[in-house]
């Protein structure tokens, strides 16, 4: 499947144009990344809701800085400025909720969508999306950067890896990026406050998270790599496994891959 065929027309701007406050979407031809330019904004001032999205990221990051480019008018690559009032013990939900309100925008069209912890949204085994979440410091306070890349309108030939996938490969049709960008706004506000009921986001999050129940490798920097059941999320959204010797409790930002075992 190629993207010869797949229409591409353009954000409208319109689209958004009715979008509850504080919610504000700032629509850019093209830039390297939409967290980097989201962090811009934020550290100039702009308030929370503000949605920098692009047509073209040419140089998008995602864990452990490493680099993917979206090739233009075929997925949406978007990023949200956030200002939450918490203690910075709760930022770690703030992944793990985005992940969780995404999966509820897409359950309706592909019930067998998942997530995969911490940042992944999966279709059986292959990525659908992912998620970057940063903690930026500015004038009014520390904001979070909540990065957003979500395959849609690709083909196979289109997609970077074999193991991706996107709406179009698993529906076989095309969609309008504008209409699943608000839907998703929408699922994104409306479940917020979960990040201040952290017992009950981490009860909804497990029950849609793949990687709760199987047996997994967790890859460490420097080369340790941990086998365990992965039992629960602690109250921090960690990984609890169970290792055979006893638990090990794996955070996502001392991890550089969770894969199923082998």
């Amino acid at each position: 499947m190629s993207d010869a065929s797949a229409p591409r027309p353009a954000l409208d701007p319109e689209q958004f144009l009715t979008l509850p406050a504080p919610l504000h979407v700032e629509i850019v031809e093209e830039t390297g990344s939409t967290n980097a330019l989201a962090a811009e904004r934020a550290r100039a001032g702009a308030p929370e809701g503000l949605v920098v999205v692009a047509e073209h990221q040419t140089a998008g990051r995602g864990r452990l800085d490493r680099v993917w480019e979206a090739r233009p008018g075929l997925g949406l690559t978007f990023s949200i400025v956030l200002r939450p009032d918490l203690p910075i013990t709760a930022w770690t939900w703030i992944p793990l909720l985005t992940g969780y309100a995404l999966h509820a925008a897409l359950a309706d069209r592909i019930p067998e969508v998942m997530l995969k912890w911490p940042n992944d949204v999966l279709v059986g085994d292959h990525k659908i999306s992912g998620i970057l979440v940063e903690r930026i410091e500015t004038p009014e306070g520390p904001a979070a950067i909540i990065g957003v890349g979500l395959n849609v309108n690709q083909g196979l030939d289109d997609l970077p890896t074999e193991t991706a996938t996107s709406l179009r490969v698993e529906l076989g049709e095309t969609f309008d990026r504008g209409d699943l960008l608000v839907q998703f706004l929408g699922s994104f506000r409306a479940l917020l406050p979960l990040l201040e009921q952290p017992d009950v986001l981490r009860a909804a999050y497990v029950d849609v998270c793949s990687t709760v129940g199987r047996t997994v490798d967790v890859h460490l920097p420097g080369g340790e790599t941990v086998r365990g059941e992965v039992l629960d999320l602690d109250q921090y959204g960690a990984l609890v496994l169970s290792t055979g010797e006893g638990t090990f409790t794996a955070h996502a930002g001392d991890v550089v891959h969770v894969r199923p075992a082998t």
